[in-house]
């Protein structure tokens, strides 16, 4: 599976935003780009894809910025791939394998590869990035 650098870049937007979803005020896109270092006119374009796709929702003015549109557990990377790549990212690459059993593995592993996308999501993520506060 290939992952394109827009992609990877949306998929960490939407975690940095799901990481703030409980916050009051949206995310400006200046303090994702800085974060993890997107040149920030292309994180605006990506930002827009997934606001016309329903992912994200923005907010005008000086305190604007992005944030999600729903609960970050029913959003997937799937998802995310999905709207910046569209169906293209299962795509197996062509090979001149002429064995059927080998194509089938292939596509096996291609079919395990999206199921993963699609049930991990980016609330996961976020929770996995914390560390946990511990008192004792």
């Amino acid at each position: 599976m290939k992952i394109s650098a827009k992609a990877e870049y949306a998929c960490l937007a939407v975690i940095a935003l799901a990481d703030r979803h409980q916050g009051d005020r949206p995310v400006p896109i200046r303090e994702i780009a800085e974060a993890y270092e997107i040149p920030e006119t292309f994180l605006t374009q990506i930002l827009i894809r997934l606001k016309g796709a329903g992912l994200v929702n923005s907010t005008r003015g000086s305190s604007g910025g992005y944030r999600l549109a729903r609960d970050p557990a029913t959003i997937s990377l799937g998802d995310v791939l999905r709207v910046i790549d569209g169906e293209g990212f299962q795509e197996r690459p062509a090979r001149r394998s002429t064995l059927d059993a080998l194509a089938r593995l292939w596509e096996r592993i291609q079919a395990s590869q999206v199921d993963i996308l699609d049930r991990t999501t980016v609330a996961h993520l976020a929770a996995q990035g914390k560390t946990p506060d511990w008192t004792i």
